[in-house]
């Protein structure tokens, strides 16, 4: 999947926010059967995208958790488990720690480039105090 592939799509909107954070405030689905409803669990090739060293695939993953039911619950698993790399929960860890975009390897670029950003997916308001 090539950058041109991934829609744009406006993840972090005030009323998406809104909807999220109640969607998932209540969440009462259980450690074991949250992995069934997870999008991720159909998701062609979800290992190699979901851990890639790529943006592209990073993006891709992260839009696929940004209309997954189960987000909330699978980002408080990998925070509690300490995950050390990939996308959980629309959230990108590198060494254990939640991280906004996934450095290139070699010296940075002087102007970011726009194939770098990754779509932003909110998260849930119970867990943002763990992560600050």
């Amino acid at each position: 999947m090539t950058i041109t592939e991934i829609p744009t799509v406006a993840l972090v909107t005030d009323e998406s926010t809104a909807l999220f954070n109640k969607t998932t405030a209540n969440h009462s689905v259980d450690a074991a059967s949250w992995r069934d409803l997870a999008r991720c669990s159909t998701a062609e090739d979800a290992a190699r995208i979901f851990f890639s060293d790529e943006n592209a695939d990073l993006a891709a993953a992260k839009l696929i958790c940004a209309s997954c039911e189960v987000v909330a619950p699978c980002l408080e698993g990998a925070l509690e488990r300490g995950e050390a790399a990939g996308v959980w929960g629309g959230q990108l860890f590198n060494k254990g720690q939640i991280v906004a975009v996934k450095r290139r390897r070699g010296r940075p670029p002087k102007v970011a480039r726009p194939e770098d950003e990754l779509p932003q997916v909110p998260i849930p308001a119970h867990l943002q105090k763990l992560i600050a």
